[in-house]
């Protein structure tokens, strides 16, 4: 059966759907616990959350569910802080402040102690999966969750990439093609070299690593899904496909530009936070892109931004915030998760029995 492999058994879930853990509040416990309930795993996206703040979530979530789910981890980095670039940079965003009466942040040194922290409740509270993006964990980190029997999953973006993870001892890989909204996993080589579609990167990865594959990027519904598995993929990771979702903690902007889009309104841009990510093109994307390459890195960018995103947000200003988003807008709906899954369960069932 297409949803009885080494990935459905080992996470404990009945059918190969991951929903991605979408950092920045997107993942509300009622997201995660509604795709768990339904038979996929649902994720929190903790990368921005203090470690206190993501234990109290993590408890909402298991009022919510008796279900395996997963909590989403980014891997700390440690970006030289330029003076000269953030002022540059602040003069750039100097105007959106002053419209939005936004006040500048202040750049702290990046620390691991959260990500450490984050880690040791991962343990406590005992999580299903723990996954990682913009990196790799330690084989210490991989090897101290593994004997507290908790899947530790790996992000991709090429084979080489997936190798690395291997090597460090992950349990399974989240292909993560370029199609994909959101930030980039690329953490060996250029971003630009790392641009490989997904139903070209999941059948080299899945001949070239014995761990299980997973599938990421423009998948939205039973084609996707059933294209993946076809081409090696155990499983899928799905994030657009939710940010739509009812239960989704997306901002209501978010979600209409989504409903709205077509194909070749996204691209990939760092100019919100000094990442490479795919999102829907708006003023903010085509103003700031000119200068993109003086733009400070992640996470610095992110930071000096992160005041007009959600003021913009708040004052219903769209042009200004950043609408992350895959390739298939076109194949995105507003309807309850569960119902999401049930749907793409259906699809594929029906496709396999049409054969």
């Amino acid at each position: 059966m297409w949803n009885n492999n080494k990935v459905t058994k080992s996470l404990g879930i009945t059918y190969p759907i991951i929903q991605a853990g979408m950092a920045g509040g997107t993942t509300t416990p009622e997201l995660i616990a509604a795709v768990s309930n339904a038979g996929g795993l649902g994720t929190l996206g903790a990368g921005y959350m203090r470690a206190e703040d993501m234990r109290e979530v993590i408890k909402k979530i298991k009022k919510l569910t008796d279900q395996p789910f997963g909590v989403n981890l980014f891997i700390p980095e440690v970006s030289e802080i330029s003076k000269d670039k953030i002022k540059k940079a602040n003069e750039l965003l100097r105007p959106y402040r002053e419209e939005l009466h936004v006040v500048e942040p202040e750049v702290k040194e990046v620390s691991t102690a959260n990500y450490d922290k984050q880690v040791e409740v991962i343990i406590q509270e005992a999580i299903a999966v723990c996954s990682f993006t913009f990196g790799v964990p330690s084989k210490n980190i991989v090897q101290r969750l593994q004997k507290e029997n908790i899947i530790v999953m790996g992000t991709a973006t090429t084979v080489r990439e997936a190798i690395i993870n291997e090597e460090c001892g992950v349990d399974m890989v989240v292909m993560q093609g370029s199609e994909a909204g959101g930030h980039r996993g690329t953490f060996s080589g250029s971003f630009s070299d790392s641009m490989i579609g997904t139903m070209s990167l999941v059948p080299q990865a899945a001949d070239h690593v014995h761990i299980p594959v997973i599938a990421a990027g423009g998948i939205m519904d039973g084609r996707g899904v059933l294209a993946a598995l076809t081409l090696g993929a155990q499983a899928v990771q799905m994030g657009t496909a939710f940010v739509t979702a009812v239960e989704s903690g997306a901002k209501t902007q978010h979600i209409d530009a989504i409903l709205e889009s077509t194909e070749d309104q996204t691209v990939i841009t760092s100019v919100f936070s000094g990442k490479p990510a795919r999102g829907i093109q708006n003023d903010f994307i085509r103003e700031i892109k000119p200068y993109e390459e003086d733009l400070p890195d992640y996470p610095i960018m992110n930071t000096l931004t992160t005041g007009i995103r959600s003021e913009a947000a708040k004052q219903n200003r769209p042009e200004w915030i950043h609408l992350w988003s895959g390739q298939s807008p076109r194949l995105s709906t507003r309807q309850h998760a569960a119902a999401l899954l049930s749907d793409i369960v259906l699809q594929v069932e029906n496709m396999i029995s049409n054969r």
